[in-house]
């Protein structure tokens, strides 16, 4: 097993290689692949052969010959196999029978005489056509018909077969709901890209979207929202919201036609009913359901994590039983989502009702309730035949037996899962949530947070180093996930999916061991034109210029300027004009004596413009009294030259929680200092307050202090979120040492606790 393992990596990298030098721009990549010489053209004569009643065979086939008539415009035509056909430049399906493709794999052959794909299974033979399809010009993708292209394919031999049995994506339509012709799309683009798993999460606080018949009300009231929040949740102090209705759900019916439509792509949905959590919206349509009867209740209208949650009482299971019945009757998969993420069990503490279930059944606390809960409704699913997943939140107090955990705080409950011998689908939020930033985001569009760029994505390794070989048979495989709460529109899901769910579907299929992004990249950067043809509007980021520092031994400044687009040129200035392709085009490291702004240009179409601070303490080291924050684990934050551009992303600062802020910086040597600034978060819903007041001073030995000035921090808690500098101008002093003292702000109006959040201290 060794060798195969060694010959599938020298397989992958030997194929990237020909990926380069032949245009074999297939994504994901192909688990054995090599190429040859000549190509084979598809002509009007060309007809695509079946075994004699074959129905996955004629499936497929007619798959592959409807692109050729639409794209290409040639009369190609499915032809049950004969003698005379046989011995014809055609393309054919046969039946594989060396057992080498398994349930998902099959075999592609391509020379200039035929074309031969061989599977075992109907989802083989689609497969099979999805790689066919990808060695042809990115035009037969196209929904006109293209009369200049050469309808070609390159010589190959392929046997390919997935890593992993589960390969999916998540579409989140309860906070914003998605229109059936846009999920029958998300669902073309997950067979396109050989995932075969869609969930689907259909209840949220803000939006209950599938019809239940034995509860009306669920979508009559459940579904609507009086009004939605207006920008990011920790923009505006106070909130503002668009006075609008917002609603819609899916009929029964809609729902079993999106099935039959996915079930033809050999796509399988996961359907999620969020429990005992994240059921706002139900509680609003049934309020018996909850702890407090007597509370008015509404579908959420703001995003975050709601007190409000389903109490476990027998009526409550029963809705439960009854909602999951007609749920399961609706999909016929093996699995049910319950969510079980983000549970507060504040109500549950405050229900005499809770309080007295845990007595009788003797559990320690609200943990052991959740897990009696999820425990109580997965015996249920399992009784009807199907299993539960849940978030990995229902590890907590106990697994329940038969349930899979999709692993999203980290790999960490993957990990716990797969050691009790559990199934685990990865789905890590650092490498996986699409719904992170994917540029920088003073310049994407509004994001919940993060950053997430496309390689990032695809360096994630779904199964854990640290799981011996048995337990690493639970990792079923890997899920990217496109939360809503700042994607209201078909458009922007798939600006936020594209193309980073691509590389997810890459690290789900080709073969365990070493991955090369700059290959990928260039298989992606032809992938795109196909995703062009479908109208999908993908992010071009990978066309994206970034910037990375590093400091000199001789106290200058380098500035790296990275792309991923590698046939692409750099043009850049450095005294404030546009640049051109007559500018400098960029071939090393930039060395910066002085504050200067870098506008920069590539061929692909990518813009850039950063400004760098140049200053006594850059790149110098800093110390912390205190506890340090887990913000900065580097120490180089706060002198690194880049200062943050938007209160986006609050990654950029070093943040102190519940504490104040004090920090020193050493120079190297005494030096003049006439300027020390800073700069400060204020996001008031997130609680990151501007210090109340802040202390700059000054030292020569490092013990003793002067030239101290303290100001108070003069803001308003409403209003928007923004950056607040502070400066403080000593003119001639001179000092080794700079602390920063800032003081924290105290408790919030809500009376938790706030945070210090701050970002470059420039000392000039």
């Amino acid at each position: 097993m060794r060798r195969l393992h060694l010959l599938l990596i020298f397989l992958f990298f030997s194929s990237s290689v020909l990926a380069q030098e032949n245009q074999y721009n297939l994504i994901p990549f192909p688990a054995r692949f090599s190429g040859k010489d000549g190509r084979f053209t598809v002509t009007a004569a060309t007809k695509v052969v079946v075994e004699p009643k074959n129905a996955a065979q004629l499936s497929a086939a007619a798959l592959l010959a409807g692109p050729l008539k639409t794209a290409a415009g040639l009369p190609v035509t499915v032809a049950t196999t004969s003698p005379a056909l046989s011995k014809g430049k055609h393309i054919f399906f046969r039946a594989h029978k060396a057992g080498r493709c398994g349930p998902e794999g099959y075999v592609l052959n391509v020379s200039p005489d035929r074309v031969v794909i061989e599977a075992e299974t109907p989802k083989g033979y689609f497969y099979g056509v999805q790689t066919a399809l990808q060695l042809l010009p990115a035009e037969i993708f196209s929904r006109s018909t293209s009369a200049t292209t050469a309808w070609t394919m390159p010589a190959c031999d392929i046997l390919d077969r997935p890593r992993y049995g589960y390969r999916g994506l998540m579409l989140d339509a309860g906070r914003y709901f998605m229109p059936v012709s846009f999920v029958k799309k998300f669902i073309d683009l997950i067979a396109l890209h050989k995932m075969n798993t869609f969930h689907w999460h259909l209840t949220e606080d803000q939006g209950w979207r599938i019809e239940i018949k034995k509860y009306p009300k669920l979508t009559q009231i459940g579904s609507k929202r009086r009004e939605t929040l207006v920008g990011h949740l920790s923009e505006n102090y106070p909130q503002k919201f668009d006075g609008q209705e917002y609603g819609g759900f899916y009929t029964q019916e809609q729902i079993k036609d999106v099935v039959r439509y996915a079930a033809a792509r050999h796509v399988t949905i996961i359907p999620e009913i969020e429990l005992p959590g994240h059921a706002t919206a139900a509680l609003a349509a049934y309020p018996e359901l909850s702890c407090d009867p007597t509370k008015p209740y509404q579908v959420a209208t703001s995003w975050g994590v709601k007190d409000d949650i389903f109490c476990p009482t027998e009526p409550t299971f029963t809705f439960l039983q009854n909602v999951l019945t007609e749920v399961m009757a609706l999909f016929p998969g093996k699995y049910i989502h319950i969510g079980g993420d983000e549970v507060p069990k504040t109500a549950w503490k405050k229900s005499p009702a809770a309080q007295d279930l845990m007595k009788k059944l003797k559990l320690k606390n609200e943990d052991e309730l959740q897990s009696y809960f999820i425990r109580r409704i997965g015996q249920f699913v399992a009784s009807k035949g199907k299993a539960i997943i849940g978030w990995d939140e229902i590890l907590e107090g106990g697994l329940a037996p038969n349930a899979a955990v999709m692993s999203w705080r980290g790999t960490k409950g993957g990990i716990e899962a797969a050691r009790q011998k559990h199934n685990v689908i990865m789905t890590p939020s650092e490498f996986v949530y699409l719904d992170y930033y994917q540029g920088n985001p003073a310049q994407e569009p509004l994001a919940i947070g993060g950053y997430l760029p496309i390689e990032k994505v695809y360096s994630f390794e779904p199964t854990p180093a640290e799981l011996t070989p048995e337990q690493q048979k639970y990792i079923l495989g890997v899920q990217g996930n496109v939360w809503t709460e700042y994607i209201s529109t078909p458009q922007q899901a798939e600006y936020m999916a594209f193309p980073r769910a691509v590389a997810i579907a890459e690290i789900g299929w080709i073969p365990q061991g070493p991955r090369n992004f700059e290959d990928f990249a260039v298989r992606l950067k032809e992938h795109q034109k196909r995703l062009g043809y479908l109208n999908v509007n993908y992010s071009k980021k990978l066309n994206d210029i970034r910037a990375v520092t590093q400091f000199t031994q001789d106290d200058q400044l380098q500035v790296r300027l990275d792309k991923q687009d590698s046939d692409s040129k750099i043009y850049y200035t450095l005294n404030g004009k546009t640049p051109t392709t007559s500018s400098l085009e960029y071939f090393a490291p930039i060395a910066l004596k002085k504050t200067t702004t870098i506008k920069a240009i590539s061929t692909a179409g990518a813009t850039f413009e950063e400004t760098f601070y140049i200053h006594r303490a850059k790149g110098k080291p800093y110390t912390y009294t205190g506890e340090a924050p887990g913000s900065d684990p580097q120490r180089t934050k706060l002198t690194d030259g880049q200062v943050a551009q938007s209160p986006r992303n609050s990654g950029d600062f070093v943040r102190v929680s519940a504490q104040d802020l004090e920090v020193v910086i050493d120079l190297g040597e005494v030096r003049p200092v006439t300027k020390v600034s800073a700069n400060f978060l204020k996001r008031i819903p997130a609680r990151d307050f501007p210090p109340s007041s802040v202390e700059i001073s000054l030292s020569q030995d490092g013990n003793t202090y002067k030239d101290a000035i303290a100001q108070p921090v003069q803001y308003p808690l409403e209003g928007t979120w923004g950056i607040l500098p502070v400066i403080a101008d000593f003119k001639t002093a001179r000092a080794r040492y700079v602390r920063l003292r800032a003081k924290n702000a105290g408790p919030a109006p809500d009376g938790r606790a706030t945070t210090v959040a701050v970002d470059e201290v420039v000392v000039e």
